[in-house]
């Protein structure tokens, strides 16, 4: 099938490692062009290296996005580099910990890092995704809807994220702009790898997780949840917006008596 995203250009926050990466490459096999954003630097060269030599474009955007004058920059840059937005993917964040004992800097820091540059980067995009009557994806967590214990800070972000999604919808509707969240819960990435890692017991840990996951016993992988993300950019899902799409092997939502 084809996307019908050649040359349609996406700005994706967080790409350079873990499911943004995934959704970069995804991305760029499909023909569109990327302006990766994120605050480290190696792995962001990295992927702009590699692309370049194979004839894409993924243009790497360094960036702290807690800082609102970044936000607005990267955006601008963006725009310089390609003329224009179709699609803007809302990824970057962090499950930080910062539970109901850390106090009320430390939960404000925690929703600058995981929800303030979603509403930031949605408002400086706004113009260029009117004209193109483009795409906002959210990405967000299970944990808005499960809890996880611990992390109010990251669990207050995500449920918001959720409601942004649905309000945005509505909200531009009338533009054409189309935005939809997709939110996964046990996804196998390098971070994740190195927390199982650090357990007593490695191999028993990622058993145990997997033994919840219902379909199939095993994690869901970058790339599954890279094609979905893909999947609703482009303008094969020309009717969908507004949803809230979990990619997770039925881990949010099944009966946890029927997992062993």
């Amino acid at each position: 099938m084809d996307l019908e995203l050649k040359d349609k250009v996406a700005l994706v926050t967080g790409g350079s490692k873990g499911i943004g990466e995934g959704i970069v490459r995804s991305l760029l096999a499909e023909g569109a062009k990327v302006a990766n954003v994120n605050r480290s630097t190696a792995e962001g060269e990295a992927l702009e290296r590699e692309y370049e030599a194979l004839g894409k474009e993924c243009f790497f955007l360094q960036a702290d996005l807690c800082n609102e004058q970044a936000c607005a920059e990267v955006v601008s840059r963006a725009i310089d580099r390609f003329g224009r937005i179709d699609v803007l993917i809302n990824n970057a964040g962090v499950n930080d910990g910062v539970g109901i004992e850390a106090g009320l800097e430390a939960f404000v820091g925690s929703l600058q890092r995981n929800l303030f540059h979603y509403y930031l980067l949605v408002h400086h995009s706004l113009a260029e995704l009117k004209k193109s009557r483009g795409v906002i994806i959210n990405i967000g967590s299970k944990v808005s809807v499960t809890g996880q214990g611990g992390t109010s800070g990251y669990a207050a972000a995500k449920g918001a994220i959720n409601g942004l999604t649905r309000e945005w919808a509505l909200d531009l509707a009338e533009f054409g702009i189309r935005v939809n969240a997709v939110l996964p819960a046990e996804t196998w990435t390098p971070l994740y790898s190195h927390i199982i890692d650090a357990s007593p017991d490695p191999i028993a840990a990622k058993r145990g997780i997997e033994n919840l996951i219902p379909l199939g016993h095993r994690f869901t992988t970058k790339e599954e949840l890279a094609d979905m993300v893909v999947f609703l950019a482009s303008p094969r899902s020309s009717h969908t917006t507004g949803q809230i799409i979990f990619v997770d092997g039925g881990y949010t939502h099944f009966d946890r008596k029927y997992t062993s």
